[in-house]
């Protein structure tokens, strides 16, 4: 009778422990593919870039995925875009940058609509850098460590691509682009570029060339396959939105902390000025309207004036990559 007993409790003890590690089981499955989702660049239903003018997305550090800035939500923001390391958006277009684990380090580069749908996906090596989408949304390029993870540090190589999303075509590289430097046809090779920005034609771009120990702003022209240094000592440009001014990283000390200082130079003037950021810069600004810049600092956003006066502005802590897609 107690043999009985005991043989039927521990039965109904092994089936209540299969039934928890059961539902376990089920409970990280879902985890699993929740964390998956994220990852592969899927985001929340109803979380989209057609959030009104002016909005701006930028990449929640905690979660690594695209926050809309709310300050009607909790914490500021709602977290329900997709996953990220470098994110933009314009137009119809949004740009993400996914690292992926492994050596060597690799990436994937996900071409996604305004519903922040995957309609494009380029695996490619290195880590992500910079990302930037036309106005129009018809451009992209972006920016991947060869070698190295830092602009600060002098060894370290770039590759940089420029998809055209109305032909399909893609060029993986820019390096073999013909450049033209101090009037000469220049080849060396060393030539490294980083930080592509495109004019309102989806034709000229602007972007950093570097090569013999310098910096140099370049103008890119799409359709002649050319590009042209125009001055020294410029990195990151970022055009604003009437075409008439870049602002840049301009480099103020050789010393590996905090060397960039945030300038903007007027391409009809020649004159470039200093904005009231007084801190070292390593970001690719971002023009929110036609006066004003965006950038990250030190695991935050920040705003400040692009014509050198005001102070600068924290709009999101714990994040980086602004974008304000219009």
């Amino acid at each position: 009778m107690n043999t009985t007993a005991s043989t039927r409790a521990r039965a109904a003890i092994l089936v209540l422990a299969l039934l928890l590690l059961g539902g376990g089981a089920t409970a990280y499955t879902l985890r699993a593919a929740s964390g998956r989702a994220a990852a592969t660049g899927t985001a929340d239903p109803g979380f989209t870039l057609d959030r009104g003018a002016g909005t701006l997305y930028v990449r929640d550090t905690a979660s690594g995925r695209v926050a809309r800035v709310d300050p009607a939500a909790p914490g500021g923001r709602v977290a329900g875009g997709p996953s990220c390391d470098r994110f933009h958006a314009a137009g119809p277009t949004a740009l993400c940058l996914q690292r992926r684990p492994g050596v060597p380090a690799r990436s994937y580069v996900l071409v996604l609509d305004r519903e922040l749908r995957e309609v494009r996906r380029i695996a490619l090596p290195g880590i992500p850098s910079r990302a930037r989408v036309s106005a129009s949304g018809r451009m992209l390029s972006w920016t991947m460590f060869a070698t190295g993870d830092s602009y600060a540090r002098s060894a370290f190589a770039t590759r940089t691509s420029i998809l055209d999303l109305r032909t399909g075509y893609l060029v993986k590289n820019i390096e073999q682009i013909p450049l033209t430097l101090d009037g000469r046809r220049h080849h060396a090779p060393d030539v490294n570029y980083w930080g592509v920005t495109f004019a309102a034609d989806d034709n000229r771009f602007y972007a950093t060339v570097s090569t013999g120990g310098r910096t140099h702003l370049v103008e890119g022209d799409m359709r002649n396959w050319s590009a042209r240094a125009l001055r020294e000592n410029v990195e990151c440009p970022s055009l604003s939105p009437d075409g008439t001014r870049i602002a840049f990283k301009k480099r103020v000390s050789d010393g590996p902390r905090e060397p960039w200082r945030l300038y903007v130079y007027d391409l009809r003037t020649g004159r470039e000025h200093p904005v009231a950021e007084r801190r070292g810069i390593d970001d690719q600004a971002l023009w929110t309207d036609a006066e004003t810049l965006a950038y990250g600092y030190g695991g935050a956003v920040w705003s400040v004036p692009a014509d050198g006066t005001g102070t600068p502005r924290q709009l999101a802590a714990d994040a980086s990559s602004p974008a304000v897609p219009g």
